[in-house]
């Protein structure tokens, strides 16, 4: 069934304050994950903004992040958003209390509780942009249709463990799909079923809704956080109130006190490749192999029976010999080497260096 044709101002947000501690050592605080160029000559947030190119004008979107990576957003950004396009955060809360002083900042600057705002991650990679494009365009119809925040899954194509997952449930109007539950990370044999039923969506991290439709959610599913909103608005200028009213919010993601607990919650499939660009092992899946390894960024290479080895070394010349499913990243700094499987404790390598040896993270 065709959704009758909605008119509404259509904005995005794009997300772009996290760390990417799993990327270390190329992301670092000081250059986070989603101003590195690993895929392309462009950053991974440039990517991001390129992708509404024909979709959402420049003067609808928006960034939020913080204000330590300001130089980088801008340079990233310049030209992409809006002239006031950059919000800043004003200190570490979670996703929940981040998107509703964001809405309290888009609303201050012209736009209307009944247009449609897409709030994606920055450090994602999708190739067909094509696909992308209709799958939002698609979510945000429907979300006004149905007055309902729309999440986008994505199609599993192997039992993976290091992402949550959406429970399909009645079909709605042939477009999406009710939610029936969000599901964490599963282990290998829970996720290996969830396969097999084909009832279950990769959740991408990424909705579209009317903005009042997410206001009335947490005022219903989160009033401890949405008791502190008409505040946000009176201070949204000023950075040093806003900072105090900010941090009275509970630090809760969006996932825990909105997502998990609406009932106005729908999931539309999504009809574009994707990445989440999680740790160093999610570049074999977007970067074409050379002999059988992924190499990122070299000064050549040269491999003897390795294999299924991801490589990072800028203007080194890199040779492995009889290896196989390793990361090898070297920098100016640091040199890391560790095995495919393990990429998720990368990030342990920063809790270490946190305390350590800070110049490094």
């Amino acid at each position: 069934m065709n959704l009758p044709k909605n008119i509404f101002g259509f904005y995005c947000l794009i997300m772009a304050g996290g760390k990417g501690t799993r990327f270390w050592p190329e992301s670092t605080q000081a250059k986070p994950k989603q101003y590195l160029n690993l895929i392309s000559t462009k950053t991974l947030l440039e990517e991001t903004l390129d992708r509404f190119d024909s979709l959402i004008e420049k003067d609808h979107r928006f960034i939020i992040t913080v204000k330590e990576q300001e130089v980088l957003c801008v340079e990233s950004s310049f030209g992409k958003i809006a002239d006031d396009g950059i919000i800043f955060e004003p200190s570490g809360r979670n996703t929940g209390p981040c998107i509703l002083m964001s809405i309290a900042a888009l609303l201050d600057r012209g736009v209307c509780p009944d247009d449609v705002i897409a709030i994606v991650p920055s450090d994602h990679v999708i190739l067909n942009c094509k696909g992308f494009h209709e799958t939002m365009k698609r979510a945000a119809d429907f979300s006004v249709h149905n007055q309902n925040i729309v999440t986008i899954g994505i199609t599993p194509n192997f039992p993976h463990t290091g992402f949550g997952y959406i429970e399909k449930g009645e079909m709605v109007e042939g477009e999406g799909f009710k939610v029936s539950r969000f599901k964490e990370k599963p282990h290998f044999e829970l996720a290996k079923e969830y396969i097999r039923s084909g009832d279950y969506l990769w959740n991408a991290g990424m909705f579209v809704a009317p903005i009042k439709i997410l206001l009335e959610e947490f005022k219903t599913h989160a009033p401890n956080m949405y008791e502190h909103f008409a505040e946000l608005q009176q201070v949204i200028n000023d950075p040093q109130k806003l900072k105090v009213v900010y941090e009275k919010m509970p630090s809760d993601s969006i996932d825990y006190c909105i997502m998990e607990k609406s009932k106005k919650v729908s999931v539309v499939p999504a009809t574009f490749d994707w990445n989440d660009m999680g740790s160093w092992d999610a570049l074999t899946s977007v970067i074409e192999e050379t002999h059988g390894n992924t190499l990122v960024k070299s000064d050549g290479a040269f491999f003897l029976n390795s294999a299924d080895n991801v490589v990072f070394a800028p203007n080194k010349f890199v040779a492995l010999i009889n290896m196989d499913k390793h990361i090898v990243v070297v920098n100016d700094k640091v040199v890391l080497v560790a095995p495919v499987a393990d990429s998720q404790e990368i990030k342990k390598v920063v809790e270490h260096l946190r305390v350590t040896r800070p110049d490094l993270i």
